[in-house]
């Protein structure tokens, strides 16, 4: 599966906006995703104080990351886990592959693991002579697609049902399941039909993590399906590939958390499966695996800690920034050409892989503030956003022309008795251009704008002139 590349994100967004199924599936969004969210949220008094405390509680963890890292690794060893750390996402493939090999692997299952999508997983692992084979409905869906996720929670959110129906019929059909199912409940159980299998088979399953616990060595999965239990039940062996920032210092912590998680996330008060892992499966266990492995992956993220983006880290990919987003809900996952998509995937892309190549990310905004109102860690991201801008202007990685613009702007803001009349003048100049429908069709520098929909032409006063107006000053002046 490949993913657009990044700075290609101003040529994707076309395609995205003519794609008729993707407007379908994205419209979606607000009467579900948000909805759903919302209820949940005004149905718990406490949620507000309850995302200062989780807040908290993260910041804990960060501050104190390397002494829960550890810990976690001691009382995993102690419960028979296996702890690997990866600086690289070539070492955390290459972990993987090593526990593979050493469990004579041909085929894995695996949870849905944005971890993995990260490593590029399933592709190293099929160039390595093993098959993984998804079980995540959505990872499954889009697995037959030849397609990454759209959507950290819901990752075949762009298809609609009519395609599912379609890649079923096409991929299964030669398994026996020749008729075209159009029921949802329909599709779901012929998904079944053709995973179950896979289970039994599998020799080695792989999940995610959405915390790990210090206190106790456990990581700890949030599904609604069950294909995580089954995953990680069911193999051989058991491997979590998870993050630093994943780790929690208590099992009430995690608690605390966990309840934020599934509201934000998807509106309900809490997911269907919440599954623990610790170790091995024990002699007096009727099942588990034989082996449990966790492999830590860093990929850039202890760069983070220290600077004005640590404040990521707490973020527990829930998906509300990006189901509440105007940029996402209008383009799409697919067009933002990184793993990390919405305005969290706009402010970590750039830490993961260089603000060079994903400058244009942190301009997917329109800085309504929306994600920042819905985030559970109440993760300023609409100032992480500006920071990524400003490191882009200051690192020379912006184009010329914009980097002209923004200084001749910002001289000219500086001087508050020329800014006033400069602006006044511009604006009547807009007004004129717009003269005969209030639009403006087409603007110098800015097709961008214009190419997809008209200017609106000011009206009245600038809002400087209204405002000392309202203050009882000169219409001139510029407010301090």
């Amino acid at each position: 599966m490949k993913y657009m590349d990044a700075p290609g994100f101003k040529q994707n967004i076309p395609d995205a906006l003519a794609d008729v199924n993707l407007r379908e599936s994205l419209s979606q969004v607000e009467s579900g995703f948000v909805a759903r969210r919302k209820a949940a949220v005004e149905n718990m008094s406490e949620f507000e104080s309850l995302r200062d405390r989780g807040r908290e509680l993260k910041d804990h963890a960060l501050d104190n990351l390397d002494f829960y890292l550890e810990l976690f690794e001691k009382n995993c060893t102690e419960a028979g886990g296996h702890v690997h750390w990866a600086s690289t996402t070539s070492d955390a493939r290459n972990a993987i592959l090593d526990i593979c090999k050493n469990a004579n692997a041909k085929t894995v299952t695996k949870g849905k693991s944005m971890v993995a999508e990260e490593i590029h997983l399933n592709s190293f692992l099929e160039a390595n002579n093993i098959t993984p084979v998804e079980t995540d409905l959505g990872e499954y869906i889009i697995q037959l697609a030849e397609e990454p996720p759209s959507h950290i929670i819901a990752p075949a959110m762009h298809k609609t049902k009519d395609q599912v129906s379609d890649l079923f019929l096409k991929h299964h059909a030669k398994l026996g399941l020749n008729e075209r199912q159009t029921e949802p409940e329909k599709l779901i159980d012929e998904a079944r039909q053709v995973l179950r299998q896979k289970y039994y088979d599998a020799d080695v399953g792989i999940t995610g993590a959405n915390f790990l616990i210090a206190e106790t060595g456990s990581s700890i999965i949030v599904t609604n399906e069950g294909n995580g239990d089954l995953t990680q039940l069911l193999g051989k062996v058991h491997i979590v590939i998870t993050t630093i920032e994943k780790v929690m210092p208590t099992l009430e912590d995690v608690s605390t958390v966990l309840r934020l998680l599934a509201r934000s996330a998807t509106g309900q008060e809490f997911s269907a499966y919440t599954s623990f892992s610790t170790g091995p499966k024990r002699p007096e266990d009727l099942d588990g695996p034989e082996e449990f492995h966790v492999v830590i992956l860093d990929n850039g993220r202890s760069s983070l800690l220290g600077t004005d983006f640590q404040e990521m880290l707490r973020c527990i990919k829930c998906g509300a920034c990006m189901n509440h987003c105007p940029v996402y809900q209008s383009v799409g996952g697919h067009t933002y050409g990184t793993v990390y998509v919405g305005p969290m995937g706009s402010v970590l892309s750039p830490a993961l892989e260089g603000i060079s190549t994903t400058r244009h990310l942190p301009n997917a905004s329109t800085f309504c503030g929306r994600c920042e109102s819905v985030c559970p860690m109440k993760i300023p991201l609409p100032k992480l956003l500006r920071r990524w801008r400003e490191i882009s202007f200051e690192t020379g990685q912006a184009p010329m022309v914009e980097r002209y613009g923004i200084q001749a702007w910002a001289w000219l803001a500086k001087i508050p008795w020329l800014y006033g009349p400069a602006t006044r003048v511009a604006a009547r100049g807009l007004a004129w251009a717009g003269r005969d429908k209030g639009r403006i069709r087409k603007m110098p520098l800015m097709n961008g704008w214009t190419n997809g929909r008209d200017f609106p032409a000011p009206e009245g006063d600038t809002f400087q002139a209204q405002w000392a107006k309202k203050r009882g000053k000169g219409a001139g002046r510029l407010v301090q």
